[in-house]
């Protein structure tokens, strides 16, 4: 069966638990493929890739909040009201 890989670079299980920090850097930022038996088994990618994905989906959430509350009826308040 093929597998589609998501990944400039591959390593093995191997290599990667030979050398788990040169696999990483291997992908000079971007994600490694580790491969099973020659079929993906899961992608490794660094702390700061991560948290840049994690920080893009945060952003997308609170945009598509926001998008769905643009419909809403704005309530105006003074401040002697707060």
């Amino acid at each position: 069966m093929a597998h589609h890989i998501h990944a400039s670079t591959t390593a093995s299980i191997s290599e990667l638990k030979k050398n788990p920090m040169g696999t990483v850097a291997a992908g000079e930022g971007f994600p490694v493929a580790i491969l099973n038996r020659n079929e993906p088994a899961f992608y490794c990618i660094p702390a700061k890739t991560y948290e840049a994905i994690l920080e893009r989906l945060e952003d997308l959430e609170l945009n598509a909040i926001a998008d769905a509350r643009a419909d809403q009826a704005i309530h105006k308040v003074t401040l002697d009201d707060l």
